[in-house]
């Protein structure tokens, strides 16, 4: 079955690689395709920071997550990890300082 995912732009691509480069214990997490967005992958530091862009499929995802060296996961089976909603909060509480 051929994929409906738009190709992730160099723009995006970029992004994400530089997220990696600049934080620690980066994470990837793969989001399923929706109804109203195409598949998209999370970043996640190991302080919880995120940035999420568009990437070209679950595939892609992977392939990208494996070219740079990250682990990757489902977000539907793993779900988002806390270090991830207690970034948020932190955000939420602090909103001046982001």
């Amino acid at each position: 079955m051929p994929s409906h995912d738009r190709a992730a732009s160099r723009g995006d691509l970029d992004h994400l690689e530089n997220f990696i480069r600049s934080r620690r214990g980066v994470e990837a997490y793969i989001e399923p395709r929706t109804t109203v967005t195409e598949t998209t992958v999370i970043l996640i530091a190991d302080d919880g920071e995120w940035t999420r862009r568009r990437i070209d499929g679950p595939d892609g995802a992977r392939r990208f997550a494996y070219r740079m060296g990250i682990p990757v996961y489902d977000v539907r089976l793993m779900g988002y990890p806390q270090r991830m909603r207690d970034f948020n909060e932190r955000r939420k509480r602090r909103p001046e300082q982001h």
